[in-house]
């Protein structure tokens, strides 16, 4: 895994090396389409972020829902803990 991790950072500094940056240059509203841009990634971001997965509404009320941690045993009787969904 070391070697791995090792070759990564060295062509990433190659990289970084061996491409030589231009200097930024704003022209024909390439400033507009970035803000615009922006904006459109920031509102998707923002509404996954609120979301709120703990409620649902069924049949017109709201359930008050959670997760429980749960031990069961297999059939090989080995024991195991698996999440379970819990509504009030």
């Amino acid at each position: 895994m070391m070697k791995f991790v090792t070759l990564a950072a060295v062509a990433a500094l190659t990289m970084t090396v061996a491409i030589a940056p231009k200097p930024a240059l704003a022209e024909n509203g390439q400033i507009a389409a970035g803000v615009i841009g922006g904006l459109a990634v920031g509102a998707i971001v923002g509404s996954q972020v609120n979301r709120n997965d703990g409620y649902y509404r069924t049949r017109g009320y709201a359930r008050d829902c959670y997760i429980e941690r749960r031990d069961y045993e297999d059939r090989y009787g080995r024991l195991h803990v698996r999440n379970v969904r819990v509504c009030n």
